[in-house]
């Protein structure tokens, strides 16, 4: 009888440990859901988020500049967001890059490795650019939206016809599709939008490279210096210093992709180790849009020459062959949708997270309530989420009306977000990690990269802010 009782216990002692060590299986390190995340995702997610609207200024950003200066600024800002990219990449963990404490977010990064006040300067510019990015992805994607409806009905009615769609009612359609990708719990669910919108930036990059590459190869007719837009006749001493500042906060904005590094970092698998598959996919990604980058920028100059436009993909008229602009239009509204989530979720998380700690007994905040969906399966709805995530997309898009300045806003947010989260916090903390001493030759030559890129961020913001006052002067908010 003792012997049958013992044998019991011990079949419910081995199912429990199966048990746990089944569930233990399915989670991490640190006790969070597993890890899925590969270098193929991880690639995805910095495509979506580095070619995003950026990619359409950049024909415009060399007009400005030039043969010269133009190229090598683009490439300069390539190698910077390389570099920095891979000492923030080893910057996830804690003292040790592969079996340290996890950080899970770049706030977190920062306080383990620099702390004080240093963790509230990151906050405020690392958000800023989440909201002005959210900002500027809806404007972009509404003047895509538009210019469909444009060429459509310059097709059915004829060139001559008066074909000016307003685009609010497509700034209230992407805010609509948004609200519904937002209640998505949380980023490690996005793999497959981001993807997607990797695979559309592609598309409509390409065929913007097609059409200016047919329309240089049957005569472009167009005039093009190594100075960019000639002084006296393009424009006048003070717009060519303005434009050349604020071109130079667009190609910042272009490389934009740090301020989500950590947070696509923690989607990776532990084996292998985080940081080299991290650094693996920076290479790529930031390589892969450095190219098309290079290509979108030359050719497009090229093609439209100093009267080069805002967005290039615009300049080839809303005509012929209507059908390709307008998917790729199409192409750059869904890479939007995407990458509009990518910028949006870490921001969501942090609010949400600061949240149930401030009010952890509270339901409205931290009640997960069941619902039964079709062909999904249980979904968790929390009011608060709900409440808070759809206010946010519409603060968006409202702010999006009052300044539709595509061109001056990406400047500014390029400018603003560059530094402190590109260059300035990976070299510090690196020299925090490293215990570099001062006044040696790599604290030297750290600080004077870091103070050159300072120089250039205040000068671009410089160039945009002009630019965003020039434009609400002439603006008359929701009848222009």
């Amino acid at each position: 009888m003792d012997a049958h009782i013992h044998k019991n216990k011990t079949s419910t002692l081995e199912v429990a440990n199966d048990n746990l060590n089944g569930d233990r299986k399915n989670l991490d390190d640190d006790g969070r859901e597993k890890r899925t995340g590969t270098l193929m995702t991880a690639s995805a997610h910095i495509i979506t988020a580095v070619i995003g609207s950026g990619v359409l200024s950049l024909a415009w950003a060399i007009a400005q500049l030039g043969w010269v200066v133009g190229p090598v600024v683009l490439m300069a800002f390539s190698f910077i967001t390389y570099f920095t990219s891979t000492l923030l990449a080893d910057a996830y963990r804690t003292l040790d890059p592969v079996s340290g404490k996890r950080n899970y977010t770049y706030m977190e990064v920062v306080h383990a490795n620099l702390g004080g006040s240093y963790v509230h300067l990151c906050g405020l510019a690392q958000y800023a650019n989440f909201i002005g990015a959210t900002i500027g992805y809806t404007i972009t994607a509404s003047l895509s939206m538009a210019a469909v409806k444009r060429s459509n009905c310059y097709h059915s009615n004829g060139h001559a016809a008066t074909c000016n769609p307003t685009n609010y009612p497509y700034m209230i359609l992407f805010a609509a599709v948004q609200i519904l990708l937002c209640q998505i719990p949380n980023f490690h669910k996005l793999s497959w939008l981001s993807i997607l919108a990797a695979i559309m930036s592609f598309s409509y990059s390409s065929i913007g490279l097609g059409l200016s590459l047919a329309k240089v190869i049957v005569g472009a007719n167009v005039k093009t210096s190594l100075t960019g837009v000639e002084v006296g006749v393009d424009v006048t001493g003070e717009e060519k210093v303005w434009r050349t500042f604020q071109s130079i906060g667009d190609i910042a904005f272009a490389y934009t992709y740090s301020t989500v590094l950590i947070e696509i970092q923690d989607t990776l698998k532990s084996h292998p180790p985080e940081n080299k598959v991290m650094k693996k996919a920076s290479l790529v990604g930031v390589s892969t849009t450095t190219i098309f980058y290079m290509l979108c920028g030359t050719l497009g100059y090229a093609a439209f020459g100093n009267k080069a436009p805002g967005n290039f993909l615009t300049g080839f008229g809303f005509y012929e062959p209507f059908w390709l602009i307008d998917f790729a239009n199409v192409c750059i509204a869904v890479h939007l949708v995407g990458a509009y989530q990518v910028f949006c979720q870490p921001l969501f998380a942090y609010v949400e997270l600061k949240s149930k700690q401030r009010w952890p007994n509270s339901n409205f905040v931290t009640t997960e309530h069941i619902m039964n969906v079709p062909f999904y399966g249980e979904y968790y709805i929390n009011v608060f989420r709900l409440v808070w995530r759809t206010s946010y997309v519409v603060l968006t898009v409202v702010v999006a009306m009052i300044f539709p300045f595509f061109n001056s806003f990406v400047g500014l947010i390029g400018a603003g977000t560059f530094y402190p989260m590109t260059v300035y916090f990976p070299i510090e903390m690196y020299i925090a990690r490293a215990k570099i001493p001062r006044f040696s030759f790599t604290w030297v030559w750290l600080k004077i990269l870091s103070m050159a890129c300072l120089v250039v961020s205040l000068v671009a913001a410089i160039g945009s802010v002009q630019g965003l006052l020039t434009y609400v002067k002439k603006y008359k908010p929701f009848q222009t």
